[in-house]
């Protein structure tokens, strides 16, 4: 699109209609998280499962749910005439995103388990439903996730361009928030949508369950990992479950896996948490970051484990008074930091300029060089 639309719609990405519970409800219902499993989570959750991280979740609300209740804090409804605390959902579909980031289950290891189940999730209720919404409450929703002190704001919805939630995601990134979001879904989407294309912001795809790309999937040069996106199990409305398919689902697993990230190394500024991501993902298609796969699938167990080299954009291009950067879910520093540079894995070369950073846009491109990969 080459002009900003101060009205464009914010369509939430499509996800299959709620589900009555699994066969056997609650105890099933664990057992066909195939994702779980696929990106073995059981051993990620043994190192760090998410404890002390705030996620946003600008989407349709999210409804107590017996799995979710001891992490799910009061929020704020957003849309017009809204007054609730954004405990209130009508289509299952932000629900269903909270459960699969943070969902803790029920006793007996039975219920919906979230990627991080021990992190906090911030309910934002932006729409109504999966089919109404706009981008000024998108752009509502980020800022109030700032004042709210979020680590991580999860959201799976695609816009057209508009400057508010442009300046949004640029004051939740300077804010030291990592913004993960879903690039879109086929036939509705053709290519990477906003806020995904925007620069800063993590962009996920989605795989199958044979890891190979999500038919559903979009493709382009921005995204930047991808992860598990169809027949994804978790929470809805009334204490059931859902079953989606589609790059919300994967969105709502990469925040998890960056919650769990932020949460065992808290002192990380959001870019490094960003690089950890790509940087430990397991490389998929033509060798390097391409346009399906981005750097490849993410890996829970290497993001939290690996030793992975920091950017050293700061050894570079950092003005030797540089502040330090602020710890995950802090406030902006100085202008000048590192925290306000918007040099998540997204984005390329820092470049010195006067006192302060410029930043060159790396906007993928097939045959970039990947980043530095890790030995494992």
């Amino acid at each position: 699109m080459a002009c900003l639309n101060l009205t464009a719609a914010l369509l939430p990405l499509p996800a299959a209609a709620p589900n009555p519970p699994a066969p056997e409800g609650t105890k099933q219902v664990r057992q066909d998280q195939w994702h779980l499993s696929y990106l073995n989570t059981s051993q990620a959750q043994r190192v760090n499962r998410g404890k002390g991280v705030i996620v946003a979740v600008p989407d349709t609300g999210v409804a107590p749910h017996p799995d979710l209740n001891e992490n799910l804090l009061g929020g704020t409804d957003i849309i017009a005439g809204g007054k609730g605390n954004g405990q209130h959902d009508q289509s299952s579909h932000g629900t269903g995103m909270a459960g699969i980031i943070a969902a803790h289950g029920q006793r007996g290891n039975v219920g919906a388990l979230g990627i991080a189940p021990e992190a906090s999730i911030l309910p934002i209720r932006t729409s109504r439903t999966d089919e109404d919404g706009d981008s000024d409450n998108l752009a509502a929703g980020i800022e109030y996730a700032i004042t709210q002190r979020a680590a991580i704001v999860s959201i799976s919805s695609v816009a057209g361009p508009n400057i508010r939630l442009q300046r949004a995601i640029e004051a939740a990134i300077q804010a030291n928030i990592l913004i993960v979001a879903g690039v879109g879904n086929k036939p509705r989407e053709t290519f990477v949508g906003f806020p995904a294309a925007y620069p800063g912001v993590i962009a996920v795809g989605g795989i199958d369950r044979d890891g190979n790309r999500a038919a559903i999937s979009v493709t382009g040069p921005e995204i930047d990992v991808v992860a598990p996106a169809v027949d994804i199990y978790s929470t809805s409305l009334d204490g059931k479950y859902r079953k989606g398919t589609g790059t919300s689902d994967a969105t709502a697993i990469v925040a998890g896996a960056a919650a769990l990230i932020r949460s065992k190394y808290p002192y990380l500024p959001a870019r490094e948490v960003a690089h950890r991501l790509t940087a430990t993902a397991i490389d998929k298609g033509p060798p390097g970051r391409d346009d399906e796969y981005g750097y490849g699938v993410i890996d829970l167990v290497a993001a939290l484990t690996a030793d992975v080299p920091p950017l050293g954009f700061e050894s570079v291009s950092a003005p030797a008074d540089a502040d330090p950067s602020t710890a995950a879910g802090g406030q902006q520093g100085d202008g000048d930091s590192g925290a306000t540079a918007r040099g998540l894995a997204t984005l390329g070369v820092i470049l010195a300029a006067g006192v302060g950073w410029a930043v060159v846009a790396r906007r993928r491109r097939r045959g970039d060089d990947p980043p530095p990969r890790i030995s494992r």
